[in-house]
């Protein structure tokens, strides 16, 4: 333990402190239980009101780490996280890695906000001269606020609606969606630290898990213009069926890529030139 000035240090809690956490961790069978309540206590320590053993107990719950702590890293950004939207999975910075090589600049609008996680890397890394951020979530969206704010993206506009439907004709290069994908059957059999925690809606998409993917698909062609580009996540199980539905809806360059995993992931597609 490091002492500074006869004040202990807030680098490391007092060990007897760990003991503690760490033994409620083990008892809710947490993998490496003193691993992750330094974790917690290192994603806390700059918040003034939170309290340790409090998020400890929470966690041994099963609330998701990242609602335990509030913070979520997403490519280069360190988000706000709570039960408002889908915590941002590490399979999604690879979707915005996606865009970035096929549409960097022009107008794009990120569907299903959530955190804003993918609206605001792609404003922050992106050369963009519009940014939408897309819910038909308030609290959502207020959630998303908060992290415009925190990362410094004034730029990025916030707006409520279903899906594409608040966009105008031909009023974009590009656009992004990490929709609801699972079928409702999947989500009722979902783990309850996913499914007992996260937002239904962000996860459930009717009886075949395609009721989002499909008018997103039906109507991405009316607001992009010509030439321009739809990246979509997709549930590896419904890739091809996906792929199958955008070329028969007259998609371009239909392309399904696989995740860092291996999995069938991302659905690229254009619209055709005039």
């Amino acid at each position: 333990m490091i002492e500074q000035t006869g004040t202990r240090s807030r680098l490391l809690p007092p060990a007897p402190l760990v003991a503690d956490a760490a033994a409620i961790l083990a008892a809710a069978a947490m993998p490496e239980p003193r691993r992750e309540a330094l974790r917690i206590w290192r994603d806390l320590k700059t918040r003034p009101d939170a309290d340790f053993m409090s998020a400890i107990e929470r966690r041994a719950g099963g609330e998701p780490l990242a609602y335990v702590t509030g913070r979520v890293g997403f490519r280069h950004l360190l988000l706000h996280a709570d039960p408002r939207a889908l915590i941002p999975r590490p399979e999604t910075e690879q979707l915005v890695e996606l865009l970035l090589g096929i549409a960097p600049a022009g107008q794009v609008a990120d569907v299903g906000t959530g955190t804003g996680c993918i609206a605001l890397s792609l404003a922050t890394e992106g050369r963009y001269r519009d940014v939408l951020a897309m819910d038909s979530s308030a609290a959502a969206l207020s959630l998303a606020a908060e992290n415009r704010a925190q990362v410094g993206a004034p730029t990025v506009r916030l707006v409520r609606g279903d899906l594409t439907e608040p966009l105008a004709p031909a009023s974009l290069d590009a656009l992004v969606s990490n929709p609801p994908y699972l079928t409702d059957a999947e989500w009722r059999g979902l783990d309850t630290s996913v499914g007992g925690w996260e937002p239904p809606e962000a996860l459930a998409a009717g009886p075949d898990g395609l009721e989002h993917t499909r008018r997103l698909l039906a109507d991405g062609r009316r607001v992009l213009r010509p030439g321009g580009w739809l990246a979509m996540e997709l549930d590896c199980r419904r890739a091809g069926e996906t792929a199958r539905l955008a070329i028969a809806l007259g998609w371009n360059g239909v392309q399904v890529t696989r995740d860092l995993f291996g999995r069938e992931r991302f659905l690229l597609a254009r619209r055709s030139e005039p």
